[in-house]
């Protein structure tokens, strides 16, 4: 995975320079040298060599010698490949698995709780949803629930159990017949939080 992301990154900052962008660009029409890059791009020789060495680097230039000149060419087999692998959906998604998806929910329930406490129900909808799953996790599967259990063991984290047990319910989080209460088989998809 590291690699994966170095790769990408390599790619992507290779190709962030105007410079090395304009390169690749006159490279790929004709073979030069240094000096026809320079001359073309009003660069300074030595200038055109470290964005050249960067672009081979990464194996998007490539080089033969003639005689004592250096002639530089694009690799566009080589373009093709980095930008088909670094552009799939696959590299991008693996890529994305390196962030801490529940970084946020922490934060939600650090700000909304001092300790097992709910100082008060967010407004926010979404805020909401992270605080009633882990109402949830104070649930047991499996287990059936009277309403006055229920009432008791949210109100043992806020006092205002009744909306809370409904928030529950509407969420689909849990589900209630004949005041009985349960957390569902088919409960959502949603993060676990400790």
């Amino acid at each position: 995975m590291d690699m994966e992301l170095n790769n990408v990154l390599s790619f992507f900052k290779a190709l962030s320079d105007e410079s090395r962008l304009k390169i690749v660009g006159v490279l790929a029409s004709k073979e030069r040298s240094v000096e026809e890059l320079a001359s073309l791009l009003e660069l300074r020789a030595p200038t055109v060599s470290h964005h050249l060495a960067r672009l081979k680097e990464i194996g998007l230039v490539g080089m033969r010698s003639e005689g004592t000149t250096h002639i530089y060419r694009l690799n566009i087999k080589e373009l093709r490949a980095l930008s088909k692998q670094v552009l799939a959906i696959d590299t991008i998604v693996t890529i994305a698995d390196t962030v801490d998806g529940d970084s946020w929910e922490r934060k939600i329930l650090t700000d909304f709780f001092e300790g097992q406490r709910l100082k008060e129900i967010p407004a926010s909808r979404k805020k909401r949803e992270v605080v009633l799953r882990w109402l949830c996790e104070q649930f047991k599967r499996k287990i059936r629930y009277t309403e006055k259990e229920v009432n008791t063991i949210i109100g043992r984290h806020h006092p205002d159990f009744a909306t809370l047990r409904r928030e529950l319910i509407g969420a689909r989080l849990m589900k209630r017949a004949d005041g009985i209460y349960w957390r569902p088989e088919d409960e959502p998809a949603l993060a676990r939080l400790q």
